[in-house]
């Protein structure tokens, strides 16, 4: 039997999927992209015994691969906060919907755990752009400003991460991105400790910089700004010099 892990690549389905298996570790094939990749069901060749956990991808968008999985056998596990439309009822699927304004697939992810991994849903809704239902839910857990300054930080550089039209526009894979989470069980020490993230939180920092300057009119995208922070992340993840890896990014600052 195989499973498989299928879950949107920016810091919504990054850190549903990765408190769901720091909870319940699990083996799995993961199936992901970039944020605008959303139809990722068709790209999941499962089969009767195999099952499947879906995180932050749209069940409307999905429906007909979400069909033909069932017909096939599959077993799925939805958990999303986009419109589903009319979900479909079956023995082999369960449900975890919301799509209330306020809320995101990491929170729904939360509810379910009971919040055991609560700080990893504040980094998913901080990175999902709620940061008024986040700052209010890390307030009532004793989080303070710093600590929760440093978990905006870290879900804003994952969601950064996810914006291109394909895998080679980014800085690193989702795939890799949420292999290196899985070392991690505290985000703020992920934040602190992981040279990848360091260079995904410069990336994230120089692309705001660019945007700004954009629309004042200042600045034209360079297309060959972020190919050598690629190259950095890249080196980082495979276990290359941090401080290389970290000294190059940084560099781009200053172009």
């Amino acid at each position: 039997m195989t499973h498989y892990d299928v879950f949107n690549g920016d810091a919504d389905g990054l850190c549903s999927r990765h408190q769901l298996r720091l909870c319940e570790p699990c083996e799995a094939t993961l199936v992901t992209g970039v944020k605008r990749d959303i139809a990722l069901l068709a790209r999941v060749p499962a089969g009767r015994g195999d099952s499947v956990t879906v995180f932050d991808v749209s069940l409307a968008r999905n429906r007909d691969a979400l069909d033909r999985l069932l017909e096939r056998g599959v077993a799925i596990r939805y958990f999303d906060h986009h419109r589903a439309g009319a979900a479909p009822a079956h023995s082999r699927l369960e449900l975890h919907l919301d799509p209330a304004p306020d809320t995101c697939t990491g929170l729904i992810v939360d509810r379910y755990l009971g919040g055991r991994q609560r700080p990893w849903a504040l980094v998913a809704a901080f990175g999902d752009g709620l940061v008024g239902p986040a700052t209010a839910l890390g307030l009532q857990c004793g989080y303070g400003p710093r600590e929760l300054t440093v978990l905006a930080e870290l879900g804003e550089a994952l969601n950064f991460n996810a914006y291109g039209e394909t895998e080679a526009d980014l800085v690193v894979a989702p795939a890799m991105l949420s292999r290196m989470l899985s070392r991690h069980g505290d985000p703020i020490a992920c934040r602190r400790d992981e040279p990848l993230v360091a260079t995904l939180g410069v990336c994230a920092a120089e692309g705001r910089l660019r945007s700004s300057r954009r629309r004042c009119g200042a600045l034209r995208r360079h297309d060959h700004e972020l190919p050598p922070v690629r190259a950095a992340a890249a080196a980082v993840a495979a276990g290359g010099t941090p401080g290389l890896a970290a000294g190059r990014a940084s560099g781009l600052l200053h172009q």
